[in-house]
């Protein structure tokens, strides 16, 4: 295998030189820089990129880690990052956790011995922290995706859950629901908490109060929570609308209502977060639409920002809105 020491003999100047030429720094004259280029040419050298991250203390490497691969919002918002990532000149590589923390420390672990130069994290849930930590106290630079975790200042790349929470439940109102449930993932995730916040800031604007019976938390990777859906709808006064807090829920619980006979949206509306992707050919589903590329474009820029240290020392907290997309799901209530 050729070194930069063989080229340095062959071009009669120091392996310094080489590697400035290799690296593309230090003043070296365009003469001097041209005649090694062509020796390493001719002899066919290719840069060791471990050693040179040793040189530079940096390995052009990146990782995403999010929770789930298969719902089309994070898919999305992985090509945004790779995309980003691949522009600026680094490799991404990918973690699936599965909403997993013992997943989620495993690939913590990985990323510690790859020597990534920076993660993109969305977090399984608020128990994450640790997980941060380690990333911290190793100094690896990191930015939260979508997720936020108590205790933990950081750059951010968020939406705004609560408001387009609050729109969808608004649009709902507006059609003539006044009984609306809302079927959510864990409250231990902060977006679920923040669509709970929208959800109750749109009853409260209409005069409409609260109604724990039409609370139902699931988790955001799907719903089948048959029994609970049924108690709810035999209810006395059972809703005539959901409010589903992601995309999967959504499909789960119009899977769980068609079991029980109840047909959307001429007995019962559904509203979602999030839509289901570019593979779904005719769209059904009322959605607040998040912009999910740039969630990872960028989150992956203010990551390396962070890493060439070519930001302020106060931490960026960038917020993406939703847009309120009305579609065939959502329809006024069976009439009385």
């Amino acid at each position: 295998m050729v070194t930069i020491y063989d080229i340095a003999k062959q071009a009669n100047v120091s392996a310094m030189t080489v590697s400035k030429v290799i690296n593309n720094t230090g003043k070296i004259s365009e003469k001097t820089r041209s005649r090694i280029k062509k020796i390493m040419e001719e002899m066919n050298y290719v840069p060791n990129s471990m050693a040179r991250s040793l040189v530079l203390q940096e390995t052009k490497m990146l990782s995403l880690l999010i929770p789930d691969i298969t719902n089309p919002f994070f898919t999305t918002l992985a090509r945004g990052a790779e995309d980003a990532a691949m522009r600026l000149g680094y490799k991404l590589l990918f973690g699936n956790s599965d909403e997993s923390l013992t997943k989620e420390k495993e690939y913590v672990d990985m990323i510690l011995s790859t020597r990534v130069d920076g993660v993109l994290f969305s977090a399984a849930s608020d128990l994450s922290g640790p997980h941060l930590q380690t990333l911290r106290l190793h100094r690896i630079p990191f930015v939260l995706l979508d997720r936020a975790v108590p205790g933990h200042e950081c750059d951010t790349v968020t939406g705004d859950s609560r408001e387009g929470a609050r729109k969808l439940v608004e649009h709902l109102i507006s059609l003539g629901h006044r009984r609306i449930a809302l079927v959510n993932g864990s409250l231990a995730v902060s977006t679920a908490r923040d669509r709970l916040a929208g959800y109750n800031d749109a009853l409260k604007l209409n005069d409409i109060a609260v109604d724990d019976t039409l609370l139902l938390e699931s988790n955001y990777k799907h719903f089948e929570d048959g029994p609970l859906l049924r108690s709810m709808l035999e209810l006395p006064d059972p809703p005539t609308a959901v409010f589903a807090g992601n995309n999967f829920l959504a499909v789960g619980l119009i899977r769980k209502l068609l079991e029980l006979g109840v047909r959307v949206p001429e007995q019962m509306s559904v509203v979602c977060f999030d839509d289901l992707g570019a593979s779904v050919i005719d769209p059904f589903f009322t959605v607040a639409s998040q912009p999910a590329y740039q969630f990872g474009a960028m989150g992956i820029q203010l990551l390396v920002d962070r890493i060439k240290g070519a930001t302020t020392p106060e931490w960026k907290k960038i917020v993406l809105p939703s847009e309120l997309v009305v579609r065939s799901s959502s329809a006024p209530p069976p009439a009385e």
